[in-house]
């Protein structure tokens, strides 16, 4: 009994001297080096969680901001953008804040600054085919711009401009550090830019977006400095009105649990920060088809109606006005290159390629435009680049009449057995995508160079002399590469021409 008992004892004091050893390695762990808790925030998995979070030195600080005077929609979630709901051409109060802190930004202190408002698509199918939305638009409502400043109840804005190009774009300049507020009103509704067969709610969404730049040592304001930008919806007179009504009542029917996952109405907007839009003051000057566009002051600003030089909202001019310099050169240098893809409306592309000449860019296969641009811009690229132009549906021809005196002298010539004077037709070829009698007119209107609002009527000649009104129908008759004689005649009225196909 006592050797049973003896063993107890040498086993427990063997087991006590090895739990005693491994902690006398954990005290001399923490006793030998002074314990900090960033060495376990430095493990993996401490990492990870915080690689997200940019640590504070890095922290951007805005150097403004804008405050949009509408309320926000309460039927938003609570992590998705807000949504504001504003009314056709009500103005709408954008407060310009100078959001710096103490000896930020000191080079722009006391100096003016200027910001382009632009009202865009939300929707990125959209952005895509911006430019024919907008020249639809712009047919449907000719002399309308699709946003407009309100400079009476504007307050601290300088130098306001508008471009006739940019029907959705308004720009001035204003000091930082004074009171400054612009007005804006909004033409386009969103059910414009849907199908017929939608309304209402299902209108897309627009974006209110304002870009801040600074003034260079060239004196031209082309140096970023900040860009934001907010959600809206656009509706017929009071309409916005209604629709926020009915979002309150319908989150007011909603139990206290389900009202948690939306986040609460503001009686302002405030834009969120965004990238620079693609279109910057460089592509404003690159589109513009003249060499030294500038902007025209809104006080004087004219907004052109859609003339004869367009034949149709997704078709810019006439095949034969298209000249070589649409199609890029091999010889195009890196600069030319750019503008090349500005006027092409690529500006999303023109950083991509900056150093890019005209042969490096056509070097490109169709697959390489794929694969860098994305399906829809590389095969748009790449048709560009080739010069392929669409397949016109039906070709005619056409000659405008020679003068009776002309015809007179040439009979009298073919009697007296002269010879002529070596005089011969010249027809132009006019290509019609839309089989339609209105772009006959069009085309004739540019061929003949006639103002589209002086063309009364197109008629055809037909038997014994008669004058048939030249219908859609009629047009969707012709033979292809049927050729006319087409002489002008003085309308009843003395207003305008009558055209005549002979």
């Amino acid at each position: 009994m006592a050797w049973v008992l003896k063993m107890d004892e040498v086993i427990e004091s063997g087991l006590a001297h090895d739990f005693d050893a491994s902690l006398s390695g954990i005290g001399q762990e923490l006793g030998a080096s002074a314990y900090s808790m960033s060495d376990v925030l430095a493990l993996p998995i401490f990492k990870q969680e915080d690689s997200s979070l940019p640590p504070d030195s890095e922290t951007k600080h805005p150097p403004f901001q804008y405050v949009m005077c509408a309320a926000t929609s309460p039927a938003v979630k609570l992590h998705d953008e807000t949504l504001t709901y504003l009314n056709q051409g009500q103005s709408y109060e954008i407060r310009m804040l100078d959001n710096r802190k103490i000896g930020d930004m000191p080079e722009i202190s006391g100096k003016l600054v200027k910001s382009i408002i632009r009202v865009v698509f939300h929707d990125r199918r959209l952005q895509y085919t911006e430019h024919q939305q907008l020249e639809g638009w712009k047919w449907n409502r000719p002399g309308d711009r699709l946003l407009d400043l309100d400079i009476p109840m504007s307050v601290g804005v300088i130098d306001i401009k508008t471009n006739p190009s940019q029907l959705n774009a308004v720009e001035f300049l204003w000091d930082p550090g004074k009171r400054t507020s612009a007005f804006i009103q909004v033409h386009c509704i969103s059910t414009e830019f849907t199908p017929r067969k939608h309304g209402g709610e299902k209108g897309v969404p627009f974006r209110i977006q304002v870009d801040t730049f600074k003034q260079t040592e060239n004196g031209e304001y082309t140096d970023h400095l900040h860009s934001a930008s907010c959600q809206i919806k656009v509706f017929k007179p009071k309409g916005a009105d209604r629709k926020q009504k009915t979002d309150r009542e319908k989150m007011e029917k909603r139990t206290a649990h389900e009202k948690e996952k939306y986040q609460p109405s503001y009686d302002t907007t405030i834009l969120s920060e965004c990238s620079p839009w693609p279109d910057t003051p460089t592509a404003f000057v690159n589109n513009s088809p003249t060499p030294t566009p500038t902007f025209t002051s809104a006080q004087h600003s004219t907004y052109s109606v859609p003339d004869s030089n367009s034949s149709s909202p997704n078709h810019q001019g006439d095949g034969t006005s298209q000249g070589s310099g649409d199609q890029l050169q091999p010889s195009a240098t890196i600069q030319e290159t750019q503008q090349w893809l500005l006027k092409h409306r690529f500006s999303t592309y023109t950083r991509l390629f900056s150093n890019f000449s005209g042969a490096d860019l056509l070097k490109l296969t169709r697959e390489d435009l794929v694969q860098i641009c994305g399906p829809a811009d590389g095969i748009r690229l790449y048709n560009a680049l080739k010069s392929r132009s669409v397949r016109p549906r039906l070709t005619i021809y056409v000659c405008q009449e020679p003068l009776r005196s002309i015809q007179l002298e040439r009979q009298q010539d073919a009697t007296n057995g002269g010879n002529s004077n070596g005089a011969i037709y010249v027809y132009h070829a006019i290509y019609l995508e839309e089989m339609a009698a209105s772009e006959v007119t069009r085309k004739l209107a540019l061929v003949f160079n006639i103002p589209l609002h002086q063309i009364n009527q197109v008629y055809r000649q037909g038997p014994t002399g008669i004058h048939i009104l030249v219908s859609d129908q009629m047009v969707q008759n012709f033979q292809d590469e049927s050729c006319f004689l087409v002489t002008t005649i003085k309308a009843e009225n003395g207003e305008g021409f009558h055209i005549i196909l002979k």
